[in-house]
């Protein structure tokens, strides 16, 4: 435990420097205290939080870290977001990949820079499709690996959007053969 706490601490003070706070792999459920008290000071321009066992990101997450570009909540075991990340306005790029979300958080369409929004590796079955298809900003939406409705991934295959949606080949239900 006290390993962990002194790893923390060090990567906080490493992100004094390079405005680049790499949390990954620290066994975290959620952002400590201790750590937006130690980054009061500092403009974050990236948040890395994969590899950990968080289950919730904190509602004060956005109002600490309000200037972030790029975070990272890859593989961990998280199944919605907070509204309150609407408020990073400057936010870039999402990793929530390999989590357990069942469907994608509304609140991603609500910030207005988001380019990228990796969400593969899920279990997501549906998606808002007028949600998504009113987003701005997105270039990339990565839906690979997730168990999409048949209907679901249809609809995003045809989409008549301006960014690129990445969905895995469907495999056909066993109903669906009808050569069987």
């Amino acid at each position: 435990m006290a390993s962990f706490v002194a790893k923390v601490v060090n990567r906080c003070e490493e992100a004094h420097e390079s405005n680049h706070l790499d949390l990954s792999e620290c066994e975290l459920i959620q952002v400590p205290d201790a750590v937006y008290h130690l980054m009061r000071n500092t403009e974050l321009k990236t948040c890395d939080l994969s590899g950990n066992v968080i289950t919730k990101i904190s509602p004060k997450f956005a109002v600490k870290f309000s200037f972030i570009t790029e975070l990272n909540l890859s593989h961990n075991q998280m199944a919605r977001l907070p509204d309150e990340l609407a408020d990073l306005q400057s936010l870039e790029v999402l990793d929530i990949s390999h989590n357990s979300f069942i469907s994608l958080p509304t609140v991603v369409f609500k910030m207005p820079k988001l380019r990228e929004l990796r969400a593969n590796n899920n279990a997501i079955i549906d998606i808002d499709r007028d949600e998504i298809i009113t987003s701005e900003s997105l270039e990339l939406v990565d839906l690979r690996h997730n168990p999409l409705t048949p209907f679901c991934h249809d609809l995003l295959k045809r989409a008549n959007v301006t960014f690129r949606i990445e969905l895995s080949d469907r495999v056909k239900e066993d109903w669906e053969d009808l050569t069987i």
